[in-house]
């Protein structure tokens, strides 16, 4: 998921589920929330949700989002497009996949891909990556060069998570999975463009019920803002994103692990909120596969 997209964009569709292009997609990015470090107990879920997207109460797009956490690796695929009456002025979609492992219990993403398609062009960023660096890149096609943007460097380029793999927060220990503390976290993101660091503040607790499947207690968090490189200064949205206060994501929880992904996002933007909401959100406990094995 990305954002600021001013949520389903004139080329994207709709945020946590598409990459980011700024100032039309930080949606996934902006969900990138983190990875904090856990208990190498084994947990396995699965997460098979579907979000609305809406502007000023308009909606604007509609997405998919399934994740698959097993014991020792995880895989996640989204794909959105623009619905409702922004129909009617531009069509868009897109789509995105994670893949990586689980090594002492602790994401380590290998493989990032998304792709927009508009009525003007067609999109891909690929990223691979190990030990949490980056390994190779790509965007096709290639964006012409422009000497006012930030280089990214190879430092940039180390110790950072993809945006799909940012998305879902690893709580560690095993205590309390909706404490406040879960909340209070910073993620190096790089997004295949943009180098950014991402933080969360807890800000309260919410309770929610989707139209299919969870309902329960969220975590309600503040998006702070931070780019690092890959960006272009003087762009209003970089500009807009930094000095915002009022975004929020809401986090709920992956039955069978202690992972916490997006249930709801809110940034505010100039026409009114942009809000991606989960209408279903069905997560299932899986058992683990040494489990499956001896039964």
């Amino acid at each position: 998921m990305n954002i600021p997209v001013s949520f389903a964009t004139r080329r994207t569709a709709i945020a946590p589920l598409l990459r980011p292009r700024l100032p039309a997609s930080l949606l996934a990015g902006l969900l990138a929330i983190g990875l904090a470090e856990s208990s190498p107990a084994a947990a396995q879920g699965k997460l098979d949700a579907r979000y609305e997207a809406t502007l000023a109460g308009i909606e604007v797009g509609k997405g998919a989002w399934v994740i698959e956490i097993t014991d020792d690796g995880y895989a996640a695929a989204a794909n959105g497009a623009t619905s409702g009456v922004l129909q009617a002025f531009s069509r868009g979609s897109g789509s995105g996949e994670a893949q990586g492992r689980i090594v002492n219990g602790q994401f380590a993403p290998m493989n990032y891909k998304a792709t927009t398609t508009s009525a003007k062009k067609i999109e891909t960023i690929r990223i691979t990556l190990a030990n949490g660096n980056v390994k190779d890149s790509s965007i096709e096609p290639e964006q012409p060069p422009d000497a006012d943007r930030i280089p990214v460097t190879d430092a940039h380029r180390r110790g950072v998570v993809d945006p799909m793999t940012g998305s879902f927060l690893r709580v560690p220990g095993t205590g309390d999975l909706m404490a406040p503390d879960s909340c209070r976290i910073s993620t190096p993101i790089f997004d295949g463009r943009m180098r950014y660091d991402l933080r969360l503040e807890y800000k309260r607790t919410e309770m929610v019920k989707a139209e299919k499947g969870y309902q329960g207690a969220v975590l309600v968090c503040g998006i702070y803002f931070t780019p690092v490189s890959g960006y272009i200064p003087d762009r209003a949205a970089i500009k807009y994103l930094t000095e915002q206060r009022n975004m929020e994501v809401w986090l709920a929880p992956i039955a069978g692990t202690r992972v916490l992904v997006p249930f709801r996002l809110k940034i505010p933007t100039p026409l009114g909120n942009a809000v991606l909401q989960a209408t279903q959100f069905v997560t299932t406990a899986t058992p683990p596969k040494s489990a499956s094995r001896t039964q």
